[in-house]
C-alpha cells in the first residue's frame, strides 16, 4: 500500500510547548486524568533530561529506515521526531548520523518505538533519545512509509504537532487541542503537590491531608496491637 508525507501539518502553540517542557511527565499524565503515557517499554537513553516538543511521526516497515530519511526534510526548530514500525522491530533504525542532521534542523530529540544505535555518540553530542531496544542491527532502505500520519504507541494515539514531553520516568503525549488546558492542569497540579510538600516537611500525614483515615474505615480496615494479632 502506497504510503504519504504530509507537509505543514498543524502544531500546538509554541508557548503551550514551552510551558509544558517545565513539567514532567508524571505531572503531565496525571493533569490529563493519568492518560497519554506510551508504555514503560519507552526508556531514556540518558539521565536528568527533560524535553518537549511538537511530534513529527514516522510509520516505519520493520528494519527499514527509508521514511526516516523522508521525516528529516519535515522536521524543524522545536519538534520531537516519533517513530514506530507496521509490526514489532527492536532493529537500530536510528543513530548518530540521523541524530547530526536532527540538530542542524533545530529538532529537541527522538522517540523510537523501535531500536537505536550510536548510543554513547548520542549521548556524547547531548542528544535525547527514548526508545524500546538498543541494538547495532542494521537496516535497510527499500519500502514506503508514511510521514506526518496518526500512528499508536502503547495504545495512545500520536497526531503531528501533538505535544511530546519525555523525561527520565517515560514519555508522554498531550493532544495539540488540549495543550493550553493541559499547561493550567499541570500548574495547579504543581501548587498542590508544593503546599503537601511543605505539609509533609512539618511532619503531616498523607492519612490525614488527604482524609484516608475515613477511606479506611469506609473499606473496614483496622488497627489492632501486635499482642492481638499474635495471640
Amino acid at each position: 500500500m502506497p504510503g504519504v508525507i504530509v507537509t505543514n501539518p498543524p502544531k500546538a502553540e509554541k508557548k503551550d510547548v514551552e510551558a509544558l517542557s517545565g513539567y514532567g511527565t508524571a505531572t503531565v499524565g496525571e493533569a490529563m486524568g493519568r492518560t497519554g503515557f506510551l508504555g514503560t517499554h519507552l526508556r531514556p537513553i540518558q539521565q536528568g533530561v527533560r524535553v518537549a516538543g511538537t511530534a513529527v511521526t514516522v510509520l516505519c516497515w520493520p528494519g527499514d529506515n527509508l521514511m526516516i530519511h523522508a521525516a528529516v526534510e519535515q522536521c524543524g526548530e522545536g519538534d520531537i521526531l516519533v517513530v514506530t514500525t507496521t509490526s514489532p522491530c527492536t532493529d537500530g533504525l536510528f543513530g548518530e548520523l540521523f541524530a547530526t542532521a536532527l540538530v542542524h534542523r533545530g529538532v529537541r530529540g527522538v522517540v523510537l518505538n523501535t531500536g537505536i544505535r550510536d548510543t554513547a555518540e548520542l549521548r556524547a553530542m547531548g542528544f535525547p533519545a527514548w526508545s524500546a531496544a538498543v541494538s547495532p542491527q542494521g537496516t535497510v532502505k527499500a519500502t514506503g512509509g508514511s510521514v506526518n500520519v496518526p500512528i499508536v504507541i502503547g495504545g495512545q494515539m500520536i497526531h503531528p504537532g501533538d505535544v511530546i514531553v519525555a523525561d527520565d520516568d517515560g514519555v508522554v503525549v498531550v493532544p495539540r487541542e488540549c495543550a493550553r488546558d493541559t499547561v493550567e492542569a499541570s500548574e495547579a497540579r504543581e501548587q498542590k503537590e508544593a503546599a503537601a510538600r511543605a505539609a509533609f516537611l512539618e511532619g503531616q500525614l498523607g492519612l490525614d491531608r488527604y482524609g484516608l483515615r475515613e477511606t479506611l474505615t469506609r473499606l473496614g480496615v483496622t488497627y489492632r496491637p501486635y499482642e492481638e494479632v499474635e495471640s
